[in-house]
């Protein structure tokens, strides 16, 4: 069939010198033009493996035509919705008027409430009494006569209007096609023989290789593309903001502990065991195991007793401490939890204890963040300066809409050093967001109830032209860090931002369903630009 087509197209050129429409074509085996748009998708198929040859030349037209639906289609075998309802209908004065229940009764219900409106709008029917009537003795189902045009020719006389009150009610739907003017070509011949395109040795041989003829390169041709994995948005501005934290000295927490107790998430951060974050609706609770290992009992007795009673310059929380709340067993809600593991850890030599080993990489030779170096002499008291980071997944209790997941990631950062102050923080959060390429920033005021004072931290967006809040910061307060044995002059900044957040803004999305998730768009990962800023 192909080189068939192929040799007709060809005769026709040789003969006509150009064929003005591929339509008046008649196919090898068909007995009628190539009319339909199937015909010239078999065309077209013909055309482009002459055309890599350089034989021919053409160009394309686009037409659009119509077809009946589904319904129209019924339609035109039965007539329609508005001449079936007319059908049934006695004529006034011959006859008791129908009512409405009788008529879906005698055309269906579908039928009698689409036909209904439309013959009382052509004035075909009556009301009269209860009932309906006849009006005239005679119709002309101009609907059923259009689809019967539409159905011969894919066209209709009577115009657009029509056409689009057609398409309307669903009963004609627009179908493009296309058909084309054929030329002869640099390379034109009436020969189909395909050129060769390969040096083979049986040519070498018999000396065939003289006379073929060849196939051009086609050196502009890209090549195919290689199959491999992509990196998520997420992954790409995950790396993106770690090496922002590794370029300014910073180490990596361990943060592989998604489950946490309530001791960690919440007690040694000084949230009170009554705060509303702590129930079924914001926390993920474990069922089983449902209890935690119990932690270092000197350390669990200073953070319940500044809770109960107070201590280290607070009143506390005057409310009776519940061992049962502290050692249930959760997904963590925030990244803070493991920061309060390893702040623990580090103030190990402060205790008077030797130091965890995963700490070692976090204080040796360390320098604080106003450049002096850790004191080592006979007052030494064991504290070593810290610069730490995460960047992990946590769970939230909530409610899943287009800005909110039950999962989340949190990037965090956290530094300990002697007499930091408010100032220190709000000038490293400038330099960290500047890294990422965001210069306006602004601070407001804040509850937290582990940092004291909080900051809430705002960006201008300049896509959205207003200010958007980007993160929370503050300084964690002495009822948290004292009890693990912190000196009093240690101070620690801490500050956190979601993951998901930049990125959807960066990637233009505003769906967070369509970043995580079965509606992630595979097509959408592959092509996603390689860095954030």
């Amino acid at each position: 069939m192909a080189e068939a087509l192929q040799k007709l197209i060809l005769d026709t050129l040789e003969a006509e010198t150009t064929i003005k429409d591929t339509r008046s074509l008649i196919l090898p085996g068909q007995a009628q033009p190539a009319s339909s748009n199937e015909d010239q998708i078999v065309i077209l198929g013909a055309l482009n493996s002459l055309l890599s040859r350089d034989m021919i030349q053409y160009e394309t037209h686009e037409v659009i035509t119509h077809v009946n639906t589904v319904e129209g289609g019924q339609i035109l075998k039965d007539g329609s919705h508005e001449a079936r309802v007319w059908s049934v209908l006695p004529v006034k004065g011959h006859g008791e008027p129908m009512t409405p229940a009788q008529l879906k009764k005698e055309v269906g219900e579908e039928t009698a409430k689409v036909g209904q409106g439309r013959a009382f709008k052509n004035g075909w029917i009556n009301k009269e009494g209860a009932g309906l009537v006849k009006a005239v003795s005679e119709i002309e189902d101009t609907t059923q006569k259009d689809l019967q045009e539409i159905a011969s020719t894919g066209t209709l006389k009577a115009g657009e209007k029509v056409l689009v009150d057609l398409r309307k009610r669903k009963l004609v739907a627009q179908k493009k096609g296309q058909w084309f003017t054929v030329q002869k070509g640099p390379q034109f011949s009436t020969s189909t023989a395909k050129p060769e395109t390969d040096l083979t040795a049986d040519m070498l041989a018999s000396g065939s290789w003289k006379t073929a003829t060849y196939k051009k390169y086609n050196f502009e041709a890209e090549g195919i593309p290689t199959s491999g994995g992509a990196l998520h948005p997420l992954l790409k501005v995950r790396e993106e903001i770690r090496n922002i934290f590794l370029e300014m000295g910073f180490a990596e927490m361990p943060t592989a502990s998604f489950v946490e107790s309530g001791f960690w998430c919440f007690d040694a951060l000084f949230v009170p065991q009554q705060h509303p974050a702590r129930d079924l609706q914001d926390t993920f609770y474990l069922s089983d195991p449902k209890r935690a290992l119990p932690p270092n009992p000197e350390y669990y007795k200073r953070v319940s007793t500044v809770h109960e009673h107070g201590g280290f310059g607070s009143a506390g929380y005057r409310a009776p401490w519940s061992h049962e709340e502290s050692s249930k067993l959760l997904l963590r809600t925030h990244t803070t939890a493991s920061s309060a593991h390893m702040l623990y850890k580090l103030a190990a030599r402060c205790r008077g204890e030797e130091p965890q080993d995963d700490t070692a990489e976090f204080t040796h030779g360390a320098t604080s963040t106003t450049g002096r170096k850790g004191d080592t002499g006979k007052n030494d008291d064991g504290f070593r300066p810290a610069k730490l980071f995460s960047i992990d997944r946590v769970f939230r209790n909530e409610t899943m809409d287009a800005t909110h997941l039950a999962e989340f990631h949190q990037v965090e950062g956290v530094v300990a050093d002697r007499d930091l102050t408010l100032a220190d923080l709000i000038g490293f959060m400038r330099v960290f967001f500047s890294k990422m390429g965001i210069e306006q920033v602004r601070f407001k005021p804040a509850y937290n109830p582990y940092t004291e004072p909080s900051l809430e931290i705002f960006a201008f967006h300049p896509m959205l032209n207003r200010w958007v809040e980007v993160g929370n910061s503050g300084m964690f307060r002495p009822e948290m860090l004292e009890p693990m044995g912190f000196p009093k002059d240690v101070r620690v900044h801490g500050w956190g931002l979601s993951l998901e957040r930049p990125t959807m803004i960066r990637y233009g999305i505003n769906n967070i369903r369509t970043l995580v998730g079965h509606k992630v768009s595979i097509e959408g990962i592959e092509n996603s630009p390689a860095v954030m800023f």
